[in-house]
């Protein structure tokens, strides 16, 4: 098995902001691997004017978000293992991991396993994919050491009220 993944740090995001290339591999592995044999991806960190920009041209969504996933659109004859693209924006990422109260390499993890699930073509439109693709994320997220995103979620949600 051979999952690749290229990261870039857009300029002004500190290395310091962001997890180590290291975890970003294991966790896009962990995502990809069962689905894929071989596949290349790329991750760019951002701020977020870049994310508000992408969001805006890509989604017609206005401002920053904390993950974009744009998947490789190849003929079914190309044989390249490209699956995609992921922009992951840190401001958002760090601000909604403190708003959550969780670690942020927990929330580091779980936007790269959901942009990964996009990539795969998952996704949360209707409540049924929502279930199944918070599913895996939760049993991804399991297996990688961390707690389920969503029952945390759903604690603070409660407790607003």
């Amino acid at each position: 098995m051979s999952i690749k993944l290229a990261i870039q740090r857009a300029a002004g995001i500190a290395a310091t902001a962001v997890p180590a290339a290291s975890e970003f591999r294991a966790w896009a592995r962990s995502a990809v691997g069962p689905h894929r044999r071989d596949a290349e991806l790329a991750l760019r960190v951002v701020g977020e004017e870049e994310s508000a920009y992408l969001n805006h041209t890509y989604r017609g969504k206005r401002g920053p978000t904390n993950v974009l996933s744009f998947a490789a659109q190849l003929s079914p004859d190309v044989p390249v293992p490209l699956l995609g693209d992921l922009v992951m924006c840190a401001p958002v990422v760090l601000r909604e991991a403190r708003e959550q109260r969780k670690p942020a390499q927990a929330h580091w993890a779980h936007m790269t396993v959901h942009g990964c699930l996009h990539l795969l073509g998952y996704d949360h439109v209707t409540k049924r994919e929502a279930n199944v693709m918070e599913a895996l994320e939760i049993e991804i997220l399991g297996r990688l050491g961390f707690a389920n995103p969503y029952v945390e979620l759903k604690k603070r949600s409660v407790k607003k009220k």
